[in-house]
């Protein structure tokens, strides 16, 4: 194969059986891609054009090792990684659970690098094969990026569990908090996407109503003292977001 270029018949070794390289490989597949996967870390690897690491971060270079030998291009599929051990990577920017259809990947963002302008180019072509759009994340920035991305859903995610144990403390239960908080959380979300977050941002804070943000911090210490430190925290973020708006 010229890895300058990511044919249809471009055969291709998913290397990892975890949420991702499942959902992975058969996104490839459907792309008309020839792919042998999800292929566990002690399976044995054919010889194929590209081998896609999906694997902890951890044991990256080890699966590196074992693939070189069976492929003409080696990438993994890590946010946070860099290139030492790999010719490219590819990260979709996007959550899994393993439980998604192929078309998951239509429309998302994905970061790319290569070592060379060959293996960028693979990275390119088969981001493109996926129906995503790539974009250019190098290995100075990767922590940083890779953090964006944990704030804008784990970190996020941390939020909205302690969104939820607080309803508890109103009588909500947990299902029902989670439905009836989830269309605040979508429109707050659709407002960020529309104008970034100090323009979206409502609430008592922005309003200057530190006597609510005080009955709100009470309740919480009262019954779920553990998530004081981390109202605290988000409180003390959303004044310096509100801040922001009064000195520009």
């Amino acid at each position: 194969m010229n890895p300058s270029s990511l044919p249809a018949s471009a055969s291709v070794a998913v290397i990892g059986a975890g949420r991702l390289g499942g959902v992975l490989a058969a996104a490839l597949r459907r792309a008309g891609l020839a792919v042998h996967a999800p292929l566990r870390r002690d399976d044995e690897i054919p010889a194929v054009d590209v081998a896609l690491l999906c694997v902890p971060d951890a044991a990256i270079a080890a699966a590196a090792r074992v693939a070189r030998p069976h492929a003409r291009l080696v990438g993994h599929v890590s946010g946070a990684t860099p290139l030492d051990d790999v010719d490219f990577s590819i990260h979709p920017l996007q959550t899994f659970t393993g439980a998604e259809q192929p078309q998951v990947f239509h429309g998302i963002g994905c970061a790319v690098a290569g070592r060379t302008d060959d293996a960028l180019a693979v990275a390119d072509g088969l981001v493109a094969a996926l129906g995503a759009r790539a974009f250019r994340v190098d290995d100075e920035h990767r922590a940083a990026y890779h953090a964006a991305a944990s704030m804008a859903s784990n970190l996020l995610l941390t939020t909205l569990d302690a969104a939820e144990q607080v309803a508890a403390i109103a009588g909500i239960r947990s299902d029902d908090a989670r439905a009836l908080l989830a269309p605040l959380v979508r429109q707050t979300v659709a407002n960020w996407e529309a104008t970034g977050a100090r323009a979206a941002l409502t609430g008592p804070i922005v309003r200057g109503d530190e006597s609510t943000v005080a009955r709100q911090r009470d309740a919480i210490a009262e019954e779920r003292p553990d998530l004081v430190v981390l109202f605290d925290a988000l409180c003390d973020g959303t004044r310096t977001l509100a801040a922001r708006g009064e000195s520009a």
